[in-house]
């Protein structure tokens, strides 16, 4: 259903979809929401903030697919929404959380998960209508931040807080900040075939992970996180084996032909 008329005047459009706008505007309080909560040592309830601005996000995209009010507002402001709920508020958070000690290269650390998610926001803007929508190339910025999110409930979870690894969390948004401006492929779950029709045996999966998620949020959130991330390096060595069985197959047909001429 259309939300907002659209008038022009002097050749502009005028008006936009309020409903998928009104959630990408939510996910943009709970990214400014988790800021404030990081400057002020809730490390944790940013945590929470982000990952309820990662479900905004899901959200807003699928309404305004099923709606028909998809519009390039919409793309343009989803993109600023995301780069600072899950671009600044999620490397402050880390940074004050347990990367201030170090300094320079703390901060440097956190300003590099910045960039690196505003420079895959761009592409991605850049190839959304050259790529397939059934994956993202490059680590999705959402999920890129929601694993940090997701990596300091776990720390509260097993009560280590602000005493962290503080080399074992530089490296993990280093590894993070490569995998979004990298070239490798990440499912990104939007074939419609997922929800028209699935194996009982699915079903009863998808189940038991809502019953883990619900039991044990930290630790469930933790590992699906964990999953996900390395489901892309995992999928590039395979099709790269793959492709080199295939080449490797291919040129003994070749010596084989010529060796019968």
């Amino acid at each position: 259903m259309r939300t907002a008329y659209r008038a022009k005047k002097d050749g502009i459009p005028r008006g936009i979809y309020i409903l998928p706008n009104l959630f990408t505007t939510m996910n943009i309080f709970c990214g400014f929401y988790a800021v404030i909560a990081a400057v002020n040592g809730a490390s944790n309830a940013a945590a929470i903030a982000i990952l309820v601005a990662v479900i905004f996000d899901a959200l807003d995209g699928k309404i305004a697919r099923a709606t028909h009010t998809t519009s390039r507002f919409g793309v343009e402001y989803d993109s600023l929404a995301d780069l600072i709920s899950f671009g600044l508020a999620p490397g402050l958070m880390a940074y004050l959380w347990v990367l201030e000690p170090l300094g320079r290269l703390g901060w440097l650390a956190a300003f590099l998960f910045m960039v690196c998610g505003a420079l895959r926001l761009a592409r991605f803007n850049t190839q959304v209508d050259s790529v397939k929508s059934d994956y993202f190339v490059g680590l999705p910025i959402p999920a890129a931040a929601g694993m940090l999110a997701a990596t300091v409930l776990l720390h509260h979870r097993l009560g280590i807080g602000s005493s962290a690894n503080k080399i074992l969390i530089l490296m993990l948004i280093y590894i993070l900040s490569f995998l979004m401006v990298s070239s490798i492929k990440f499912h990104s779950f939007k074939k419609p075939e997922l929800f028209k029709k699935m194996n009982f045996n699915v079903l009863v999966a998808a189940v038991l992970i809502m019953i883990f998620i619900a039991a044990q949020p930290a630790i469930a959130l933790f590992s699906i996180g964990l999953a996900y991330i390395i489901s892309g390096p995992f999928g590039f060595l395979r099709r790269y084996k793959a492709l080199k069985k295939k080449k490797a197959e291919s040129r003994k047909k070749d010596e084989h032909r010529s060796n019968q001429v």
